[in-house]
Order: C-alpha cells, then structure tokens, then sequence
C-alpha cells in the first residue's frame, strides 16, 4: 500500500505588513524630452497627465532599485531578513537573462537561502506576484514573502518613438507579506488575451540585435488599442473584483490602478462610481509609467501622504503587456 503523503499546511490567510520603494535617481520634466518626437508639454500632460517622471542614473539596475525598495519593506515590517522564506521580482528589465533579479535580491536583504523567481508580466506583474505570495502563505509553502515590482525601462526607451517612450519612468516598489489572523488579500481576477500581443511589444528580438537585422529592441504601443481596452474591458475586472471580494465602491478606501495613464485612471473611478472618500493614486503625474513597478510606488506614496488610510481596502488593477491583467483588494498595512 502506497503511504499517505503528509500535506502541507499554512496560515489562513495573509496580509501585506509594509510597503518599500525606490525611484531612479533623476527627475526628467516633460520638456527634456519632446524635441525628437516633435511635442510639447502641453500635448504630454493633456494626453497622460504626466509632469515629469524618475529615471535612473546610467550604473544603476533594476536589481538595485528592487534592492533598495525591499529593504525598506523588511525593515518597515519589523520582520527578520533570515525569516523572509519567498522572494518573487516582476520585472521585464533585468538587465541579464539570467541569474534572476529575485536571488540576487534575497541575497542583497539577508534573505538567503529563501526560494526566489522572478516573473514576467509585465505592468500586472506585482498583482501576479501578490496573488502568488498569498496563495503559497495559505498552502504552507511560505511563511513570510517578499514581492517586489521593479523596472529600469529608460535602457528600453527610443526617445524617438511617440508611442510609448515619453510615459516611462524607473523605480522599484516592494512589500513584505506574512500570515494574518483574517483575510488580508481578496481573490485575484487574472487572465490574458494573447490575441493582442501586438499591442504593447518589443520591437525586436535580441538575436535579431545580435545578428545585425535590428537595433537595440526598445518597447513600443498601439496606444489608441490599448487605451481601449484598458478602459472597457478592465474596468468591467475592477467590478467583478469588488463582487469576489464581497465589498462595494463606498467601502473602499483607496483605489491603486496601475499608473498608465491619468486618463485611464480618471475614467475607471467614473465607471466605478468610487465616492470622494476614495483616495485615488495618481502617482503618474510625477513618476511617469514603472510598468510591475507602478502599482508598489503608487501604493508606497498614498499612505506616506495619507496615513490614515493603514487599515483600510484598497483595489489594485494592474494591466499591460501580454495582453495580460490582476486585480484584487488587500487590506493596506
């Protein structure tokens, strides 16, 4: 008789215990960057409701952005660094194929020899990672988790290209999760629709750079496709988000979409008739798009201004390039 495998069991549930973050080193303002795609200041903020947005210095990486943001997380949430047992980076800049932003980090915050990958979903990328964190605290995989979102997006930029390059910014935003006595973190609405791949790509292929048949790839948007969809189709993912969790608009206390763009943001609290006591993150005006970043710096910047919203629900929507998208409500630290 074949023996019965013992199961592994964790805590009931889990909740996010503090936020980290990290943004490049350099404010770049709307008009550093408008002479080669042939705009103004006035066309960027009507368009995007971007200002300025954070790039990094030239040495700096999307692993010591996601360094600097998790170590501020572990430290926030008073939780041992040897205790950390999951580490998982959303990014789709590490600057190497391989090793993984993920060990590398766990290592740089005393997290060794915690389990640790990095995943690649682009600007849903940290909802993914929050959904997996939580699900692996629950089954017993993990006990404490470490999530971070990270991008250096300014070594992927053509600064002649009006599609997309003038939206992106850098930065890292982190959170520590660990076990929780009632839920902390909703169930996760996430899917894709590949059908779209085009929409937001590269624009080229490394051996294709490799083979001299292109140049260095840099990414690029059918922005009016994207616009579209974002605010149709995951506007109607925010609501069913809000149904799976139990809860309505007026029992939110903070709405964090991913910082795309102002106007996608402005028009997804319209369709969700969020009331004034919602606070909104509008982190974009001065950060600009950090793709699996956003989310985590949003978040990061909306308790440091608004303290009073630690203990409240907050809907997070992240959506991007695959085409894929996240959502779930978390209880913020």
């Amino acid at each position: 008789m074949t023996p019965m495998l013992k199961e592994a069991t964790g805590s009931a549930h889990s909740r996010i215990y503090a936020y980290g973050a990290a943004r490049g080193e350099n404010a770049v303002p709307n008009d550093d960057l408008v002479g080669p795609i042939d705009s103004s200041d006035e066309w960027i903020r009507q368009r995007t409701g971007i200002v300025t947005r954070v790039r990094a210095d030239k040495e700096t990486t999307a692993v010591d952005l996601a360094a600097d943001a998790a170590a501020e997380a572990v430290r926030r949430a008073g939780v041992a660094p040897s205790d950390i047992d999951l580490v998982i980076v959303a990014t789709i800049s590490n600057p190497r194929q391989t090793p993984s932003v993920s060990a590398i980090v766990a290592d740089r915050v005393g997290a060794n020899p915690a389990a640790a990958y990095d995943i690649n979903a682009a600007c849903a990328g940290f909802c993914y990672a929050i959904a997996q964190a939580d699900a692996l605290i629950r089954s017993g995989g993990a006990r404490y988790a470490l999530v971070i979102g990270t991008e250096k997006l300014s070594d992927i930029v053509d600064p002649t290209d009006r599609s997309i390059s003038f939206l992106l910014g850098d930065g890292a935003g982190a959170a520590l999760l660990g076990p929780s006595e009632t839920p902390g973190v909703s169930q996760t609405l996430w899917g894709s629709d590949g059908s779209k791949s085009e929409a937001v790509r590269m624009n080229a292929t490394l051996t294709q750079f490799r083979d001299g048949e292109a140049e260095w790839p840099t990414l690029r948007q059918e922005g009016q496709t994207v616009f579209r969809w974002a605010v149709w189709e995951m506007a109607k993912v925010a609501k069913q988000t809000l149904e799976a969790a139990g809860i309505e608009p007026a029992d939110l206390a903070a709405f964090i979409p991913h910082q795309a763009n102002m106007r996608i943001v402005d028009e997804f609290a319209k369709q969700l008739g969020l009331p004034d006591t919602v606070a909104i993150a509008r982190d974009i005006a001065d950060t600009g798009n950090t793709s699996a970043a956003s989310i985590p710096l949003a978040a990061h910047r909306l308790l440091e201004e608004n303290p009073e919203l630690s203990g409240g629900l907050a809907l997070q929507i992240g959506f991007g390039a695959g085409l894929v998208f996240a959502a779930q409500v978390v209880v913020l630290p």
